[in-house]
């Protein structure tokens, strides 16, 4: 499997037009060769997927449904520092975000949970491919499985209590303001005029004088975030009745975003 793996990663780097995306299929032939054999029946691996809340990852595994297993972020293979690529604002946003996360320049796999790197394998000199134009021979075949095992294998754990549930509203808040709010208030201050930068200004003028933009785009968000939070806490409340326990937690994830 690795060896057919790194053959066809060679022939598509020696024809001399490849590009990073030229790459997926390769890859993705691995990854469903390796469920195959694995009887991993349910996982969908999708190249380039819909935007997430982080940004673009190039692969997405879930199951074709809504459980999402992870994320893969791969790299040219003409890149093969990877530790230059884990300080990049990018990968430090994907590291925060998503708690099962495979970076790769199809030699080398770094597998990350929960931002920590717990494993890496390098399957292939460089050297072989770019070099001497062929194929490299098989290294740490095993360490890979072992990586692609703890990937498949992953679940997100479900959020029980208001401390989890507000880290993960945070997360979410933070992002909000870095990629959204902060970005459009530029955008808006070329031209002069837009809804948000409006909106800024009015704060400004009636509520808070001082107010920076970076307050105000850390409280938009924190308000966008637990404005849906709420909403969908009422949505719930409707169907279950349960108004005092959803209360309690409403008020205990509040006190938690606070802090955070």
């Amino acid at each position: 499997m690795i060896k057919t793996y790194l053959t066809k990663l060679t022939e598509t780097s020696t024809r001399g037009d490849a590009r990073e995306e030229s790459y997926y299929p390769v890859l993705k032939d691995l990854l469903d060769e390796y469920c195959r054999s694995s009887n991993k029946k349910k996982i969908q691996i999708t190249p380039q997927p819909k935007k997430t809340e982080a940004g673009n990852p190039d692969f997405r595994v879930w199951d074709g449904k809504q459980h999402i297993t992870g994320y893969i972020e791969a790299k040219d293979p003409s890149i093969e520092n990877l530790d230059k690529i884990e300080e990049t604002e990018q990968l430090k946003r994907y590291l925060h975000t998503f708690p099962n996360l495979i970076l790769t320049n199809f030699l080398e796999f770094r597998l990350y949970r929960n931002g920590v790197l717990i494993n890496k394998a390098l399957i292939g000199r460089p050297y072989w491919i770019r070099k001497v134009k062929t194929t490299p021979p098989v290294e740490k075949e095993l360490e890979l499985l072992q990586i692609f095992e703890k990937f498949f294998s992953f679940s997100i754990p479900k959020v029980y209590d208001a401390k989890n549930l507000a880290m993960e509203l945070a997360k979410r808040t933070r992002f909000l303001k870095d990629e959204v709010i902060t970005h459009v208030l530029k955008e808006e201050e070329q031209t002069g005029k837009g809804f948000i930068r409006n909106f800024y200004k009015a704060f400004k003028d009636y509520l808070i004088s001082s107010l920076t933009e970076d307050e105000f785009s850390d409280l938009y968000a924190q308000t966008i975030t637990y404005g849906l939070f709420a909403a969908r806490t009422r949505t719930i409340l409707f169907f279950c009745g349960k108004r005092f326990f959803i209360t309690e937690k409403i008020r205990h994830i509040h006190i938690g975003l606070r802090h955070i």
